[in-house]
């Protein structure tokens, strides 16, 4: 029986392990050490501790994921979405250690990886381009002759990596070299490479994906097409599949396009071409992400293809089980549960999930990387689970998308649970018209949220490991620090609670202090953005919350706490 290990955690872990069960394989999860007693250690046939806390530590490190590998007996590596699944690196790494990487070559993640390769690619094949550059900026000066020449808005992106980040949205000329340094900051911190290109930016554009499937010879087949205007920063809440509002010769296009340019570097596993649809019908090509997608479930709900069982043919030589793009039956909807408070800007909100009541029903999917009584971590990405909603019109998954959602209850961590509700009864969402483009949340639902309660920090999750001998062997035992600090403190009184010091200045949330905006000292007034922490994938500004002078309370590369003080203004 083969051995599969996934490099991933939460949802698309889960995914995966359920998909090994199904075929038979065996099902290997990693972990890193606040995610010991996590949903998908605890489903996998065998588990593998990555021996960290932080995420480079953990699932981004290649020599962590190879090490458990080789212990386990793994045959297969399936690195999920997201961290390393579209690292060229990683799957070289996991190839050349003799073991199956179930994806895409390391070549075509390579050239299609990287946003300007691509971009030449699909200009070879004639796929539609808006204008841009097809090498790196060499700084913001670059940048900003690009947008005096195309004019404003323009779009800076980081050259590698997807999800959303490293992507700055510039409108006024003066604002393109401050654009530029952030996007190269974000997609240091999300990527570890900070190269970025720019193209104009399509006014109210529509984010259009083309699902596909290639055998690695050059045999590519086109699986289907989804709609993902509706996001916030870059990043998808809500999808679905097919696309609507397109005409049959826009949806021939882009299905073309996609299968010449994944073609062309002889593609092999899942993938996904996206393109943008701007108001005016102009079309363009935006990037390839080498992976499964987040959002595959509604494409796999219309078409009945199981698209991580076709990754397993595919990686083991059985090839894929199409031979023409199928038929959608019905229109399906995909929404991501994230930790997040729209009403805050969508703040990211970790901590303990208290209760968890899942909708049920006919048509109805749950897709989850957690239960009642888990947290989610601050560490990693905010989404907790997805709800998939399948009928027979788009209308009636409508209805059936209202009903899961009043039924769905998450109650601890924020979420955007009562946004989609929202979101799915405006006009411009469900009229045949569809005016629903990719800053639509941000340019009218946003000013109408309202603030969430904010939960309880979760416990520290961490493990302290201690040698220890069974049986005449040395092995290291790891118990969860929020355990031993229990003992600790069993026979100790708890410490009055401090007084507040109105001076303080606290972390909206929790993450990495990637920056401050404001130098040590320096007088700021109410409202002024003073710093910039790196919270759960998203670059989160912290603001002065009166006026006077500002003391850094911490340095750029600290973890910080929600409601840490990180300075004190005064």
């Amino acid at each position: 029986m083969k051995k599969i290990l996934i490099a991933n955690r939460g949802e698309i872990a889960v995914r995966v392990i359920r998909a090994c069960a199904e075929a038979g394989y065996m099902s290997i999860a990693v972990y890193a050490d606040q995610d010991v007693d996590a949903l998908h250690v605890r489903l996998a046939d065998e588990a593998v501790s990555l021996g960290g806390s932080t995420a480079p530590e953990t699932y981004l490190s290649i020599v962590a994921l190879l090490d458990a590998a080789q212990r386990s007996g793994a045959d297969a590596v399936h690195p999920g979405y997201g961290f390393l699944s579209e690292s060229a690196d990683f799957a070289r790494a996991v190839e050349d250690a003799g073991l199956i990487w179930i994806g895409p070559t390391p070549a075509s993640i390579g050239k299609l990886g990287d946003k300007m390769t691509a971009r030449r690619i699909a200009e070879r094949v004639g796929a539609p381009l808006a204008a841009g550059t097809d090498h790196p900026l060499e700084g913001p000066a670059e940048a900003v002759a690009f947008a005096e020449e195309h004019g404003v808005p323009i779009a800076i992106k980081a050259a590698f990596g997807g999800g959303g980040r490293g992507i700055k949205v510039v409108r006024e000329l003066s604002e393109v070299a401050e654009a530029f340094d952030a996007a190269t900051r974000e997609a240091i911190v999300a990527f570890g490479r900070g190269e970025c290109f720019v193209e104009r930016f399509l006014e109210s554009p529509r984010h259009i994906e083309v699902q596909v499937l290639g055998d690695g010879q050059g045999g590519v087949i086109v699986v289907g097409d989804r709609d993902c205007s509706m996001q916030r920063r870059n990043q998808k809440l809500i999808e679905e599949a097919p696309a609507p509002g397109l005409t049959d010769e826009q949806r021939a296009r882009l299905h073309e396009a996609a299968r010449l340019i994944c073609a062309e570097v002889d593609y092999r596993s899942a993938g996904t071409v996206e393109f943008m649809l701007a108001a005016d019908g102009t079309l363009s090509f935006l990037e390839v992400n080498t992976r499964l997608q987040v959002e595959h479930p509604v494409t796999e709900e219309v078409t009945g293809v199981d698209l991580v069982r076709e990754q397993f043919r595919i990686a083991f030589g059985e090839g894929l089980s199409l031979t023409e793009t199928p038929e959608p039956h019905g229109h399906a909807f995909e929404f991501r549960i994230n930790a997040e408070d729209p009403g805050r800007g969508f703040l990211p909100s970790p901590g303990t999930v208290d209760v968890l009541r899942v909708p049920g029903g006919p048509g109805v999917r749950w897709d989850s990387g957690i239960e009642a009584g888990d947290a989610v971590q601050p560490a990693f990405d905010s989404m907790i689970a997805k709800l998939i909603v399948h009928a027979d019109t788009r209308d009636a998954a409508l209805v059936r998308a209202r009903r899961a959602l009043r039924e769905l209850v998450v109650e601890g961590p924020a979420t955007v649970i009562d946004f989609d509700r929202l979101a799915i009864d405006q006009p411009e969402f469900t009229t045949a018209e569809f005016a629903v483009h990719t800053q639509w949340i941000e340019s009218t639902l946003l000013p109408r949220l309202e603030p969430q309660l904010r939960p309880a920090p979760a416990s520290d999750a961490g493990l302290q490991r201690f040698p220890v001998e069974i049986d005449g062997r040395r092995v290291m035992l790891g118990l969860p620090t929020a355990l031993l600090a229990g003992f600790a403190g069993a026979a100790a009184s708890a410490p009055a609670p401090a007084q507040a010091d109105p001076a303080e200045l606290r972390a909206p949330a929790p993450g990495t202090l990637v920056r401050w905006l404001v130098d040590d000292g320096a007088e700021v007034a109410e409202g002024d953005a003073v710093a910039v922490l790196d919270a759960m994938k998203m670059e989160t500004p912290v603001t002065a919350h009166r006026a006077g002078a500002l003391t850094h309370g911490a340095a750029v590369g600290d973890m910080i706490a929600a409601d840490a003080v990180i300075a004190r203004v005064g």
